[in-house]
């Protein structure tokens, strides 16, 4: 409230109630039997979810874990891992670039080299999936992607 004059916040209060992740809106409409598992294909599916910081400070990954499991037998395991290493604009710095890597190598990047190529790495932040891309060569997905190509 605080980047708003006092005459806006109750507008920016309104705003405040109604902003989500798209996980989050995703997983309203899963509750409200809005959205089907038959609008989506049925083959199995593995997902590694690598969870975005911002995400993981104000929210949990409990949103995105049920939107990614939406089509039937998509399975969705989150990868352990703490901050990618990216950190916003952090690992672009070439003074921060050794850091940032060094960070992706103590969890988030030996796990998704572990993977098996059919199965789809996915993280909301883009940061995230550029350091995914740079640290393994490995493209990592975002959740509205994923869902996107599982549409029957």
């Amino acid at each position: 409230m605080d980047l708003v004059g006092e005459s806006d916040r109750p507008n920016a209060r309104k705003i405040a109630e109604n902003a989500m992740l798209f996980e989050e809106f995703i997983a309203r409409e899963i509750d409200a039997k809005r959205i089907q598992k038959s609008t989506f294909v049925g083959r199995n599916q593995l997902i590694k979810l690598h969870g975005h910081c911002h995400q993981k400070a104000l929210s949990t990954l409990t949103a995105s874990k049920k939107a990614l499991q939406l089509p039937e037998n998509y399975h969705v395991q989150l990868i352990p891992s703490g901050c990618c290493g990216m950190a916003g604009s952090f690992g672009y710095e070439w003074e921060h670039f050794e850091v940032s890597m060094q960070i992706g190598e103590l969890v988030l990047f030996p796990t998704v080299r572990q993977q098996p190529e059919d199965v789809i790495i996915a993280a909301a932040g883009t940061s995230c999936r550029h350091q995914i891309k740079d640290g393994t060569g490995r493209k990592a997905m975002h959740p509205v992607e994923i869902l996107y190509d599982a549409l029957a």
